[in-house]
């Protein structure tokens, strides 16, 4: 009978400091429900983990004797000129688009680029609002570098915020080295500060800003951008770096998160737009071998390759079948999955053909257009933000033959020839005006397309001199020809990817 009692009051005591132990576990995903609830604690209202900036000066100035502010001269190496009043109309609407040289219109400028498309139509369909669409597209500007743009924009009475980003994220050097000697329990914690318990606490001791030791630890960037392409021979500082890929992806996610997170807050509409990418017309622009390709394996992958070359004009199935024997051999190869995709095309195995030319873009050392898992990364967040999105690569890609975009209508690898962006305007002025309330005419598309046709006819030929120059340039930077410094002389913000070596 002791004994029974002895055994029971064990149990409760177990009992007991189970429950205790339980309750408290409880507090943490009960004040996570609250903060949810109460939406306090953004978690993308940290400042940025990875990279920091030697100094962020304004894009806009105020000139008083306009009553305008203007993109600072100070900033004219890396955008056009471009201004919004300083007084807001009670009839004002005004759109902030964020983005690289695609936004800005390059290799031409902001003359011809979708923004400039889109208020022309806004103006055209809704003459009663004094329409503003102020273009912050930045040369070669990556996701990090819009965050304090954006700071910037949601200070002056934004609509909408338009951002069109992906193509830059590997043309500047982070090693995230403060990342990679962390301990294992640094990422646990790292994951943890997504939790808005945590980033509250943060924000109340930090002020939103990252701590101490993420300041001191990661990488600082120059207050423009330095990118490793700008520099003589900058190509062959890029090599294979699988992990390093890795961390640039995951940055990008948590750029586009606080860019979200941002607007939100201050209440303003986000529209997300995935860039398109040349697939057909532009093949990789640095290729290399598996690290763990044995010698012999190399010497009988050129065999196939010379061979299959030399077949392309004269049976072209047999190209084909000695191309994927190279590729059995090395599969990352991006020349050769380019040159399969070729084969494929011609031989009209479209799906093939499209499979073996996003391979050889993702599989691209020098990574010159947005890579699939920084696709994924925006629909992600557009998904879970709810917010708008659209993929401006499958809108184009829908307006070719075959599904596969390519020089039709892209004027180089990335970007967008003036019919490109004309169809990305009008497929954002489709998407806003049911939110305006706007109604749209009866073939408005074809009256917008007239109004277009007639402004560029309009355009200076200078205009297109200018652009054909830049694509020029354009074109050898893409092939390490910058007239930049030597790339021995970059400044010491991280090595020039000296440590995005093969292993």
């Amino acid at each position: 009978m002791i004994r029974a009692v002895a055994r029971t009051n064990r149990l409760r005591r177990w009992w007991f400091r189970l429950a205790a132990v339980l309750l408290g576990l409880s507090v943490l995903p009960l004040a996570e429900g609250v903060c949810r609830v109460f939406d306090l604690g953004r978690p993308d209202e940290i400042d940025d983990p990875f990279v920091g900036f030697s100094e962020i000066h304004p894009l806009f100035v105020h000139n008083p004797e306009a009553e305008r502010y203007e993109i600072a001269r100070s900033r004219l190496l890396f955008f056009k000129p471009d201004s919004f009043v300083s007084k807001k109309p009670d009839t004002g609407f005004r759109i902030f688009c964020l983005g690289g040289s695609t936004v800005q219109g390059r290799p031409y400028a902001i003359e011809t680029s979708f923004t400039n498309w889109l208020k022309m139509a806004l103006q055209k369909f809704q003459p009663s609002r004094e329409w503003e669409v102020v273009n912050c597209g930045g040369i070669s500007y990556a996701s990090y570098r819009l965050v304090p743009i954006l700071r910037e924009c949601l200070q002056h009475q934004p609509d909408l915020v338009i951002i069109c980003t992906g193509h830059n994220e590997f043309l500047e050097d982070r090693q995230y080295s403060h990342i990679k000697s962390a301990p294992r329990w640094a990422g646990l914690l790292r994951h943890s500060s997504r939790l808005r318990t945590v980033a509250l606490v943060r924000s109340r001791f930090f002020g939103n800003r990252a701590t101490s030791n993420e300041r001191l630890s990661r990488d600082v960037l120059s207050g423009e951008v330095d990118a490793i392409l700008d520099y003589q021979n900058g190509l062959s500082t890029y090599h294979r770096d699988d992990a390093w890929r890795d961390d640039v992806a995951r940055h990008y996610q948590v750029n586009l998160r606080r860019m979200v997170s941002m607007a939100s807050e201050a209440g303003v509409p986000v529209l997300l737009i995935q860039p398109c990418s040349n697939l057909k017309d532009t093949p990789p622009f640095k290729s290399q071998h598996r690290s763990d390709i044995l010698r012999e394996d190399v010497t009988r992958f050129h065999e196939l390759v010379s061979q299959a070359r030399a077949n392309v004009a004269i049976s072209l199935p047999e190209a084909i079948r000695l191309f994927e024997q190279a590729i059995a051999i090395d599969d990352r190869h991006a020349m050769t999955r380019f040159e399969l995709g070729q084969c494929y095309e011609a031989a009209h195995r479209t799906a093939d053909a499209r499979a073996a030319f996003v391979s050889a873009r993702e599989n691209d050392i020098c990574p010159l257009r947005m890579i699939e898992p920084l696709n994924r990364s925006m629909r992600q967040v557009a998904r879970e933000a709810k917010v708008m999105f659209f993929s401006a690569d499958d809108l184009l890609a829908a307006e070719t033959d075959d599904g596969i975009l390519g020089d039709s209508l892209l004027v180089d690898h990335i970007h967008p020839a003036f019919r490109g962006h004309q169809l990305i305007a009008e497929e954002i002025l489709r998407r806003l005006a049911p939110k305006l309330e706007m109604a749209l005419p009866d073939h408005w598309e074809r009256q917008a397309r007239l109004m277009w046709k007639l402004y560029l006819a309009e355009l200076d030929s200078l205009y297109f001199l200018r652009g054909q120059r830049s694509l020029e340039a354009l074109s050898m930077w893409t092939q390490g020809k910058a007239d930049g410094p030597p790339i021995g002389q970059k400044p010491d913000t991280g090595s020039a990817n000296s440590t995005h070596r093969d292993n």
